[in-house]
């Protein structure tokens, strides 16, 4: 993509708007916690400490939107806490130019670190820089100083207090991110009906599994609808997939296919009236029809074999989704100690250790979180400078302005940085014109500031641009009720946050973390995920006596990781303003196919894994290690821009069509379940190779497996 097709895309994403679900109820609460906080400081203590305590709870109202599991009063606590203590030790340094320079680019890099513990953690440092950047201007003393942060931490204190007291839809995070998991799962059960070898996106099972995680003080609090139909969700998938692959189901034509796609209809129907339940907190209603469906006696008339255990299987399964969903599931819980099913969340203490080691874990050269920390710090103290040099005053707008739009990758720093300017220009545009009309005064502007608050926080979700049409009035309007001069408003905020933008976005253009290079490396990690998951099913049928289900869910989920984290890649790649280096996008298409076929024909063998009882199956064992073998080998062929030979899996595979007379004079073949799965699997692999083949060469394809 050229540099300026790659302007115009991130410039029209920056500056969309988007419809979403608002939360005015959320929003009222936040800003009412605002004013709560304004307008008591403004009465107690004048309009200077009353504008550090607003930006306490204005930035820990702002925390408990983000994307987090934790509890929303916690979040709003930390962000009050660090946001004093950033403000505080800020004005201490900031009469020592030196010091304070030293200390806002090693502030700032830490900030740009933090996003090693994910978004939430990196928004919420990067906006405590930011916003540090103002209040230490507002004390004259450290006494003030001590005064002005105690009051931030107030503001986020108030704002964890109203989330106690007032509380709106609790867990209603946790709910929808297991209803979308319940949901995803029924259409993937209607799309089966169509398409026996649909795809089905992980994501949504990953983003449930992140939020089941849960403290022990969660856990004990956790509705009982909220307790295991996460993993019964995950259960789901292989059970689903296996009843209708033709494969190993039943025909894709007759009488068979046709009850199945009755089975998956009804199936659908039931995991939707979960869904809306478990979102809602009320009872399932459910159809007559679609549970006589999955009831019937006629499932062991019609179907048999593989077929007939899959629809049993999910009959059971079903069962116990409307159980939880009901609230009759029983919690396993938890006083001290966590059930062994329950994810556990480390506390706020014990979390500390396992961010320092993330932010280890990024200090590497090809880091594009270690990029981004470096980037952001030398753009603050750049940025500072020439705000300080410019004659406008007020030059904190500018280092400021870039640490709010500067993220780790490029689109999302770019379209920011437009949108930033676009809010900017229209926000305060609007308030200029309201100041003209009303002159307003301390007590009139805070209410102004509490209202474009209110409106920041019920339009957040719409898109960035929006939000900082609101955040801009927002200042305005606070600075102006502790003093600063209207007249300088305009053209210092307009010019000052041009700079900083245009600071951010060259920043990046000189000191890139681009996406596009690594995308081969992504994709042999997902290579190595999804051969270790195979090699790991495999297993289970060598050994079915010692099988260890925990090992095959790490290795399931650990493709999924991984087959999230290319998808991202792929994603961020495409907007980049980067030539195509060492993968075409027809390519990376074909090859993502190829690997979501490898772990879809994995998981349909999961489905079908014997009892602890069975007889081990012969040739399983070596399958499974030229499984595991020749999928690493490959991977390092795809980082050297070579294709992958799969010999070892095809001599493995071939080893089940070799006559081999037994005592009792039969000829055994391997158990077919499994013989049918490595070939769905060798299938896959070569599918893979040819995706890479980019000059239209073909890999060595075995035709009797291919007929079989």
């Amino acid at each position: 993509m050229s540099w300026l097709r790659a302007l115009k895309e991130t410039a029209r994403s920056g500056l969309e708007i988007e419809r979403q679900r608002l939360e005015p109820l959320i929003a009222f609460r936040g800003a009412a916690g605002l004013a709560l906080v304004v307008g008591t400081s403004l009465v107690l203590f004048g309009p200077e400490i009353a504008a550090s305590s607003a930006f306490g709870a204005f930035q820990a109202a702002i925390a408990t939107f983000q994307r987090s599991w934790r509890p929303r009063p916690v979040l709003a606590l930390v962000s009050g806490a660090s946001l004093a203590v950033s403000t505080f030790v800020g004005y201490v340094s900031a009469s020592h130019p030196v010091l304070f320079l030293c200390l806002l680019g090693a502030w700032t890099f830490l900030a740009g670190l933090a996003w090693a513990a994910g978004p939430t953690g990196g928004i919420i440092a990067s906006s405590n820089v930011a916003i540090m950047l103002v209040t230490i201007t507002l004390p004259t003393s450290v006494v003030d100083a001590a005064a002005h942060a105690g009051m931030i931490l107030v503001g986020g204190v108030v704002q964890a207090a109203l989330i106690v007291l007032f509380p709106v839809r609790r867990w209603g995070a946790q709910r929808d991110a297991l209803a979308d998991a319940l949901a995803a799962e029924a259409d993937y059960a209607r799309r089966l009906r169509h398409d026996p070898v649909a795809p089905f996106d992980p994501l949504p099972l990953m983003t449930a599994r992140s939020a089941a995680a849960v403290t022990p003080r969660q856990a004990r609090r956790r509705p009982a609808e909220l307790h295991g139909a996460r993993g019964i969700a995950e259960r789901l998938r292989p059970v689903l997939a296996s009843l209708a692959d033709p494969a190993m189901g039943v025909p894709a034509e007759g009488l068979e296919r046709a009850w199945v796609n009755e089975l998956l209809g009804a199936a659908g129907s039931v995991l939707d009236a979960a869904a809306r339940a478990v979102r809602h907190g009320e009872p399932v209603h459910l159809s007559a029809t679609d549970l006589g469906v999955l009831k019937t006696p006629d499932n062991d008339v019609i179907l048999v074999g593989p077929a007939l255990r899959a629809a049993d299987r999910l009959a059971a399964l079903l069962d116990d989704v409307l159980e939880i969903a009901e609230g009759t599931g029983t919690d396993s819980g938890v006083p001290e100690h966590l059930a062994p099913d329950t994810r556990h969340r480390p506390t706020l203490l014990r979390l500390v250790p396992v961010v320092i080691k993330a932010m280890r874990r990024e200090l590497h050269h090809g880091s594009p979180i270690l990029r981004h920390a470096i980037r952001v710090a030398v753009v603050a103290v750049c940025g500072y400078f020439v705000g300080e040099a410019m004659p406008l005053g007020h030059g904190y707008w500018a280092p400021m302005t870039a640490v709010m739009v500067m993220r780790p990758e490029f689109s999302q720093t770019y379209g920011r940085s437009v949108a930033r300017f676009g809010g900017t220009l229209v926000g305060i545009g609007l308030a200029t014109a309201i100041v003209q009309t009303a002159h307003p005064d301390a007590r009139l502007s805070a209410l102004l500031s509490v209202v474009c608050a209110g409106l920041m926080y019920l339009l957040m979700r719409t898109g960035y641009a929006v939000s900082q049409v609101c955040v801009t009035a927002y200042v305005v309007f606070l600075l102006g009720m502790a003093g600063d001069d209207w007249s300088q408003t305009v053209t210092e905020r307009i010019v000052l946050t041009l700079v900083g933008g245009l600071l951010a976005m060259i920043a990046y253009a000189l000191y890139p973390a681009w996406e596009t290079p690594r995308l081969r490396n992504r994709l042999a990690e997902w290579l190595v995920a999804d051969g270790r998951y195979a090699a790991t099913v495999v297993d289970q049928y060598a050994a079915p006596a010692h099988r260890d289900l925990e090992e095959v869910r790490d290795a399931l989920i650990a493709t999924r990781e991984a087959r999230v984290a290319w998808q991202e890649a792929l994603a961020t790649a495409q907007h980049e303003p980067v030539r195509h280096r060492g993968i075409s996008r027809a390519a990376a298409t074909d090859a993502q196919h190829a690997l979501a076929q490898l772990g879809r024909s994995a998981m349909v063998l999961e489905a079908h894994l014997p009892p602890a009882s069975a007889d081990p199956v012969p040739g399983a064992a070596q399958l499974a290690e030229a499984l595991r073998r020749a999928t690493e080998k490959g991977a390092k062929a795809v980082r050297e821009r070579r294709l992958p030979d799969w010999q070892p899996v095809v001599d493995a595979v071939a080893h089940w069509d070799v006559p081999t007379p037994s005592e009792d004079g039969t000829t055994p073949v391997g158990d077919p379940v499994v013989r049918r799965g490595a070939a769905l699997l060798l299938e896959a692999l070569e599918e893979f190779t040819r995706a890479l083949d980019e000059r239209g060469g073909s890999t060595r394809v075995s035709s009797t497996l291919a007929e079989n």
